[in-house]
């Protein structure tokens, strides 16, 4: 697929089918995902990948936990309009550790940034660019190859998340997307409301002095 085409058909999948997805398939994407614009190639971004019904019941379990009927959990698992959403085959948490930062930017090539002094040394916190174009790399490549997904985030559900899958303190877990193969009735389950918002004009946000 063209980059063009793949770029204006990606769109948020919200209902997946029940049909596993490919190990080696999943890793090719992130694989490739991850060949991303990375400040001072400090690659710090990374993957927790949940493919097993096991552990994607496991993330949805602690950030839509089901309770017992009648019990405010369990009305809001049943409530949830995205209910396909549930059915996504794999989970891929995008992390990253803002940590690696200042540690790459105080060796010598990079020490006269004065980065490398600690995190609050950077006005922009590249840590979050360089999660943000692996995420959607990975996006697009599942667009590229016939693949839903679905980006959404941990909020504040992280520190679970964390402890749940053992990650280091200083991991951040910056996104969830979802992956997998559309359901056969995803182009009717409708869009989020945020989709309805305009885009704007290219002329609203360009600036040319």
């Amino acid at each position: 697929m063209e980059l063009r085409a793949a770029i204006t058909r990606r769109r948020m999948v919200r209902s997946f089918a029940d049909v596993p997805l490919d190990r080696h398939r999943l890793d090719d994407l992130l694989d490739l995902a991850r060949r991303a614009p990375s400040a001072g190639n400090t690659q710090a971004v990374g993957f927790v990948v949940l493919s097993g019904e096991e552990s994607v019941a496991r993330y949805w379990d602690i950030t839509l936990p089901a309770g017992s009927p009648g019990e405010q959990s369990g009305d809001r698992r049943a409530k949830f309009r995205w209910q396909g959403l549930l059915a996504a085959p794999a989970l891929v948490i995008v992390t990253v550790d803002p940590d690696a930062y200042p540690s790459r930017y105080a060796e010598a090539d990079k020490k006269s940034t004065g980065l490398g002094a600690g995190t609050d040394a950077w006005p922009i916190p590249y840590w979050w660019v360089d999660a943000g174009a692996v995420a959607q790399n990975l996006l697009l490549l599942c667009v590229d190859a016939g693949l839903g997904a679905c980006l959404f985030g941990p909020f504040d559900h992280e520190p679970a998340l964390r402890t749940a899958f053992d990650l280091p303190e200083q991991v951040r877990l910056v996104a969830t997307i979802a992956i997998g193969q559309p359901s056969p009735d995803e182009a009717g389950t409708g869009q989020g409301r945020s989709a309805q918002r305009p885009r704007p004009s290219l002329a609203d946000i360009t600036v040319r002095p």
